[in-house]
């Protein structure tokens, strides 16, 4: 009698289901890292520009605001940075959560935390 080799039907099921589950999450958690990628963007970007050289908060926060219109994001707004100074240098930062519905009443919950100062915040959303 010889040995059966291969899968059954049951393990490609199972492998099959397992593939379009990860399949699944990955198509809904990809759209809350880009706009947490465009976020981080326009924050350095504004930082590295240097139009903040001698620039108050208000100003920081109106290129901010310009950026995010371009940019089109809507998890932070100007209001949600956090605006410091560290020497002459001006350091926006912002934190927010991101809710991302997965199936019936399943939500994946993610923190996001960047920085304009490179280095900072690591391990949340990074």
């Amino acid at each position: 009698m010889s040995r059966q080799r291969g899968m059954s039907g049951i393990g490609i099921l199972v492998i099959l289901i397992l593939v379009v589950f990860a399949a699944l999450i990955g198509m809904r958690v990809t759209p809350a890292y880009l706009e947490y990628y465009a976020i981080k963007k326009a924050i350095n970007s504004i930082a590295s520009s240097g139009e903040l050289r001698g620039a108050s908060v208000a100003d920081a926060r109106k290129a901010f605001e310009r950026r995010q219109a371009i940019e089109d994001f809507t998890s932070v707004g100007p209001q949600d940075l956090e605006i410091s100074k560290e020497g002459s240098e001006m350091v926006i930062s912002f934190a927010y959560e991101k809710r991302v519905p997965l199936f019936y009443n399943i939500s994946l919950l993610i923190d996001f935390a960047g920085s304009s100062r490179p280095g900072s915040l690591k391990g949340r959303g990074e």
